[in-house]
């Protein structure tokens, strides 16, 4: 486990789509307060763990997260706080139900991003499925956005890339499939975009749900990579509601 680092306002762990990984995420601590530390995390088989295989099972990838930020999370000299995009939603979201199960401290704020709640008695409404030919897979991925056209193009680069991309459908699949849970006691903002038609607003808005301390669903201008256009309104967005989540005491938000 790595040891934790200190002495910023705040602690943001951005978790990825399913087949993205830190890198796609390099310009965001630019865009957010200087004193917060901002690190997109790689799963493996992704980014700077490429090397290793991809998890394939969701209490797995929960795991990893969990071991790997251990450290950070149990540093109360800081606060910290979670974003997840699309998969990512899903990933962040069940960490933090895991560390509220082990008596840990939880995230002062969870965001989730670009991620459709399924109706009653509906599968996953996700366009992606690990099944998926892959001519299929590429061209769903191409038409979402947020992934290389290279990638997509270039069969030695696919080859690379498509084990984890699977994997990731893996998880989200079994995910999906979970029940639905009691409310996280967590502060919670959702985030979509105006044209996205994987995850409209109208679908996204249901993570009011989710939590007991529900601080709006944040609509913003763009597609399923509504951010790509333009970070800086959301970081804005982001940075706004984390305050709140900070300096709103829980018992006040519950009320209202």
């Amino acid at each position: 486990m790595q040891e934790p680092v200190t002495g910023a306002g705040l602690r943001l762990f951005v978790f990825p789509h399913a087949g993205g990984w830190s890198l796609m995420f390099h310009d965001w601590p630019e865009r957010f307060p200087s004193d917060w530390r901002v690190r997109a995390l790689d799963a493996p088989g992704h980014g700077t763990l490429l090397g290793s295989a991809p998890l394939t099972g969701a209490d797995a990838l929960v795991a990893h997260f969990l071991d790997r930020l251990m450290p950070e999370i149990t540093d109360e000299r800081t606060p910290y706080a979670f974003f997840g995009h699309s998969m990512g939603s899903l990933v962040a979201y069940e960490l933090t139900r895991r560390i509220l199960a082990e008596g840990l401290t939880p995230p002062v704020w969870l965001g989730i991003s670009a991620f459709a709640l399924a109706r009653p008695n509906e599968g996953t409404p996700s366009p992606l499925d690990a099944a998926l030919p892959d001519d299929a897979l590429r061209h769903r991925l191409g038409a979402l956005g947020g992934t290389s056209a290279n990638v997509l193009a270039d069969p030695r680069l696919w080859a690379v890339f498509a084990p984890a991309v699977r994997a990731d459908l893996m998880v989200l699949r079994e995910l999906c499939a979970a029940p639905p849970r009691a409310p996280l006691p967590v502060a919670l903002s959702a985030f979509a975009g105006t044209d996205d038609t994987a995850a409209p607003p109208a679908r996204v808005a249901p993570w009011a749900e989710r939590t007991t301390r529900f601080l709006g669903l944040r609509v913003l201008p763009g597609g399923h990579f509504y951010f790509q256009d333009d970070l800086g309104a959301l970081a804005a967005r982001v940075t706004a509601d984390v305050h709140t989540a900070l300096h709103t005491p829980a018992a006040a938000a519950d009320a209202r």
